[in-house]
């Protein structure tokens, strides 16, 4: 009855079993008679916070209906996409706390503090304001407009015929969207042995750290664009502007001077790392107050700086593949996400969470990639083959 309601966008459980009550189509789906008791409401809040939750059901049913899609051949496994799109969490904007006032003992606020207990609270929680209902949940405007507190759902899709892979939910924030990345990748590997060669995203996906994960780590061709803070603006130099040496590790500028890691040589070797895994080179400042260029290249600073990842061979990897014929196909494939987050949103109204917690947000999201799936297979399997079309009759 659950798949039901979310495949026809019916958010009432109440309505939900009116509707099963007197459609026949909804009790030959779910096995019942027509003199069978339609469940009641209340029935699925226990069920769904009780032994569905611990025996992991609603994971079962969406990975049997992956597999399925497999079986089929729907699913080829060459290429995945992956995004992210925030959901409205159930709990009202206008209602924050910032003290240790009591909570209450809701569901919500008690897996909560059980998680803070342990230590592991969801990374990148807005610390502004938390909701007395939902505190899990993160308060943003990414969007546009008031802000309100959310989820994220997190979706990775195989780019052929845009079937699901996995699904997780996280808190409204860069960070912790892209590390489901790694969950989700690993999970799909690990229990169906699937490994794409490529992953195609979004700028948020083209970190340093995530760009060396991808290629170093799990061996994916990376389709996604560097996220690059430095870049030339209004006339400025840029860093494609300066010449890298491997062999000397240093950079050489329009003018033809060097940017060195240090200037001068120490007694104790130093790597030169900083806390944000970057290295800066630098010029001479006599070298830069004497230049011709430098109202081109540093018109506000004493002399040029650039710094270079020390994952920046991953970084120039994905730059080499955003300039194949290959990259421009996988921009228009990665649309195939955004078109399951609108059909979510628009067909299924699930543009507002109605379970509270990251539990009931796993729960939901998982149902709602449950029935995409099953949409999704029920449309590419039921066409007739090429060749058994019947054709209109030609005109005379």
């Amino acid at each position: 009855m659950l798949l039901v309601g979310y495949c026809y966008g019916i958010r009432s459980e109440r309505r939900l079993c009116e509707e099963v009550n007197f459609n026949l189509a909804y009790r030959w789906f779910c096995r019942l008679g027509l003199e069978s008791d339609v469940p009641d409401h209340s029935s699925f809040s226990k069920n769904r916070h009780g032994r569905f939750r611990d025996a992991e059901t609603f994971r079962y049913v969406f990975e049997h209906v992956l597999m399925r899609c497999i079986n089929a051949d729907l699913v080829k496994g060459e290429g995945f996409a992956v995004d992210a799109s925030i959901v409205k969490a159930d709990a009202s904007r206008q209602r924050h706390r910032e003290d240790d006032d009591d909570w209450g003992n809701g569901r919500a606020v008690r897996e909560y503090i059980e998680a803070l207990e342990a230590d592991n609270v969801p990374t990148g929680k807005s610390t502004r304001k938390i909701s007395p209902t939902d505190p899990a949940a993160s308060y943003t405007a990414a969007p546009g407009g008031p802000a309100f507190y959310a989820y994220s759902t997190n979706y990775l899709i195989d780019a052929d015929h845009g079937i699901i892979m996995d699904v997780e939910p996280s808190t409204a924030n860069r960070t912790p969207e892209v590390e489901t990345t790694k969950t989700m990748i690993e999970r799909v590997e690990d229990r169906f042995g699937i490994k794409p060669q490529r992953l195609i995203g979004d700028t948020a996906y083209g970190t340093a750290a995530m760009l060396h994960w991808i290629v170093e780590e799990k061996r994916i061709e990376p389709h996604t664009p560097v996220w690059q803070k430095y870049e030339g603006k209004d006339g400025v130099f840029g860093r494609a502007d300066f010449t890298w040496d491997a062999e000397a590790d240093c950079y050489t500028c329009p003018a033809g001077k060097t940017l060195k890691r240090y200037q001068r040589n120490f007694k104790k070797q130093r790597t030169g790392i900083n806390k944000d895994n970057n290295i800066r080179y630098t010029a001479i400042q006599a070298d830069c107050a004497a230049c011709e260029y430098k109202p081109r290249c540093c018109p506000k600073a004493p002399r040029r700086k650039i710094p270079r990842s020390i994952y920046e061979s991953s970084r120039e990897l994905a730059r080499a593949v955003s300039q194949t014929p290959a990259y421009k196909k996988t921009r228009r494939q990665r649309k195939k996400v955004e078109m399951l987050f609108a059909h979510m949103k628009r067909i299924l109204k699930m543009d507002r969470l109605r379970l509270r917690g990251i539990s009931g947000a796993h729960d939901e999201f998982l149902l709602t990639a449950t029935v995409q799936n099953l949409r999704r297979m029920a449309k590419l399997l039921s066409q007739p083959p090429p060749g058994c079309r019947i054709d209109a009759p030609a005109r005379q």
